[in-house]
């Protein structure tokens, strides 16, 4: 898949022991961002942070947290993440959506012998 330079980077924030059904919600989101052809998407756990709630969640020993912070992130064409969204909007019920345009500098995969 070729991308365009300009392009738009979604960026999903949730916690990580949120779930759909019996499955983690960062699966789910990655899953269906690959089956529906999305250029790429990453999760990232974070090592500290709070939302809507004002809860800290961190990873520091004396405080340990087992909902540490997760970052998804997907990049995509404005018109497929566009696409992506109503999927996404009926996984979360709690969690942060940004959306910001990006430039994409390289987008490859070469294979090697």
């Amino acid at each position: 898949m070729e991308l365009p330079s300009e392009a738009e980077l979604l960026r999903i924030f949730i916690g990580e022991t949120t779930k759909l059904g019996q499955r983690p919600l960062y699966e789910i989101i990655v899953e269906e961002a690959r089956k529906r052809g999305l250029a790429g998407a990453t999760v990232t756990r974070g090592i500290m942070g709070f939302g809507k709630n004002s809860r800290i969640h961190t990873a520091k020993i004396l405080r340990l947290s087992e909902d540490l912070p997760l970052i998804v992130e997907i990049v995509d064409k404005p018109e497929r993440i566009a696409a992506f969204l109503p999927e996404l909007d009926k996984m979360l019920d709690k969690g942060m959506v940004t959306l910001e345009k990006i430039r994409v500098i390289a987008y490859r995969n070469k294979e090697t012998a």
